[in-house]
């Protein structure tokens, strides 16, 4: 029965802990799209060569998740502005004459969250620490609602050259990199964590951190429970918090639209999910 429905997929490696094929099928129920959604795991010396395989198969669409997004930018033969803007993507669309367009929906789905939790507005200055490949997915988003932007990254290099990359897209735009951490006395509306702290050994932030900002959020996500990240912060300071659920829920939204033409609604699964991870 699968086999005559429309067939989506989302490759990554790890991947058999995504819960996409979870959304996805809720995504289709509401929408009443007829479609399959399945998890693939990427090989990485074949990861192209299943990718073909798969559209050339019918496929009409994936989303993409690490390590493979500047793979995935490579293979589509055409990207949106915003998926060029960040080199990478995480959602690709075979076109009616069989090409890819590749897209990056993270950033519509990171600033679609923080609306949601009335959290973003013009001028809100915001620190994002980290300045990887989530930050690039994020960072031309956030600058388009004409956010205040403070960047920090270990390696100053590679924070300058992305606040360079976006000062030549956006000539008027509010982004600098810091060249030291913030100092207790500095202050901002927000602070988002793009780093993979918590994941691979201790926390690289001092103390004071926590007393930046009365919002942090972090673009990692746990069902049960908060993020090393969250966790660290609550233990600190008193200030408001939210992980990367809803942008997850809100980019897949995104990738859905770009597939099936209407966008599903995703704020009752948030409590959906965290009631039954």
């Amino acid at each position: 029965m699968t086999e005559l429905l429309d067939q989506y997929a989302v490759w990554g490696n790890p991947i058999a802990h995504s819960l996409s094929p979870r959304l996805h099928q809720a995504f289709a129920e509401q929408t009443t799209q007829p479609l399959a959604y399945q998890v693939r795991l990427g090989d990485e010396q074949q990861f192209e060569q299943q990718l073909r395989d798969f559209f050339n198969a019918g496929g009409k669409g994936c989303n993409v998740t690490a390590p493979f997004k500047g793979r995935a930018f490579a293979f589509a033969h055409h990207h949106t502005p915003r998926a060029k803007l960040a080199q990478s993507c995480n959602t690709l669309i075979r076109q009616p004459n069989g090409e890819i367009l590749g897209d990056n929906t993270d950033g519509v789905g990171l600033v679609d969250d923080l609306q949601r939790l009335q959290w973003l507005h013009s001028g809100t200055r915001i620190l994002i620490l980290g300045a990887g490949g989530a930050t690039a997915g994020i960072l031309g988003d956030l600058l388009a609602k004409n956010a205040d932007i403070a960047l920090y990254n270990r390696t100053t290099s590679r924070a300058a050259a992305l606040v360079g990359q976006m000062q030549r897209h956006f000539l008027n735009a509010k982004i600098r990199h810091l060249s030291a951490f913030p100092t207790p006395s500095e202050r901002f509306d927000l602070v988002i964590n793009a780093t993979s702290f918590g994941l691979h050994g201790d926390c690289p932030f001092p103390v004071h951190l926590a007393t930046l900002a009365p919002r942090f959020y972090d673009l990692q996500y746990q069902l049960n429970g908060q993020t090393p990240f969250l966790r660290f912060i609550a233990q600190h300071s008193a200030s408001h918090t939210a992980d990367g659920l809803g942008m997850l829920l809100a980019q897949g939204a995104e990738s859905f639209f770009l597939w099936r033409g209407v966008k599903p609604h995703y704020h009752a699964l948030l409590t959906t999910f965290r009631e039954n991870p």
